[in-house]
């Protein structure tokens, strides 16, 4: 596969040494690589220890000054890149040496397909969830939200939008959605479909450009041999309530942009309202917590 080319879009805040990890695996790539860091403003030093790690000519830093969401980080950059994939990459994500060509063999062995991603596990080598999953609509939210997937496991009216205790398929399948934790994109799909909606700021804008992708007709390929370790939430863990602000704002407008006109209005406002009182919620109990620490 050396006559392509993959280009890596790492958005950082505040990662600490484990960006220059992501950063050091992406350059060790069996496939030619070019490697962009968006940094939103950090106030550690994980950039300046990337830059004394990491002396590479394919490594490019963008210093953005602020934090501009991980949306607007991500088109930042990509519009400089050259590769003939896209991968977006979390930076507490480490990924091995043939785990990117492995990718671009199985896509390019698609023409159909415009977005991939693979198995992402936890540090302990659990699927995460989310990696492969189904659009969250509304019906789907009110199924989770009363727990009726558990209540009616095998029935397909309610069915749970995350997957990952389902068993694995042995070979690549598609799926309506993946993780933007691992997502790589053919150039001729992003070219159609266009750059993440910026109107999100942490959250959601990955199922948002997977719906995209889908409604131009490409398909979303879940590769369960290609996989990658996610040490997920490092880069947030300080500012849990925010994070979870951001969660539940982006899902509203997902719904909003995806579903205001297939849904009843009732459902529609019942599913908004709950979606903000779970966030209260889980602020309240994130609070209560941090009292206890003191």
């Amino acid at each position: 596969m050396s006559e392509l080319s993959v280009s890596v879009v790492i958005v950082n805040f505040n990662g600490g040494e484990l960006l220059t990890s992501c950063v050091r695996s992406a350059l060790s790539s069996t496939i030619p690589v070019e490697v962009f860091v968006s940094d939103n403003g950090s106030s550690d030093a994980s950039i300046s220890f990337l830059e004394k790690s990491i002396q590479d000519e394919r490594l490019k830093i963008v210093l953005n000054n602020e934090n501009l969401g991980f949306s607007a980080a991500n088109n930042r950059v990509i519009p400089i890149t050259a590769g003939d994939y896209l991968l977006i990459l979390n930076p507490d994500c480490i990924i091995q040496p043939d785990t990117i060509d492995a990718m671009v063999v199985e896509m390019e062995s698609r023409l159909e397909v415009g977005m991939g991603g693979g198995l992402i596990r936890n540090l302990d080598g659990s699927e995460q969830a989310g990696c492969r999953r189904r659009v969250p609509t509304p019906w789907r939210t009110v199924v989770r939200l009363l727990a009726l997937d558990r209540i009616f496991p095998n029935h397909s009216k309610f069915e749970s939008v995350v997957m990952h205790q389902r068993p694995l398929p042995k070979n690549p399948v598609y799926k309506e959605a993946i993780s933007g934790a691992f997502m790589m994109v053919r150039r001729t799909a992003l070219e159609e479909v266009g750059l993440m909606d910026e109107g999100y700021f942490l959250h959601c804008e990955d199922l948002d450009w997977c719906m995209r992708f889908r409604q131009k007709g490409w398909k979303i390929l879940f590769v369960p041999d290609v996989e990658v370790f996610h040490s997920k939430g490092e880069c947030s863990y300080s500012r849990p309530i925010r994070v979870e602000w951001h969660k539940h704002n982006g899902m509203i407008r997902f719904y909003r942009k995806f579903f205001r006109h297939q849904y009843p209005f009732l459902l529609m406002f019942c599913v908004i309202v709950s979606v903000y009182v779970r966030f209260f919620c889980l602020a309240l109990v994130s609070l209560y917590r941090k009292i206890a620490r003191q």
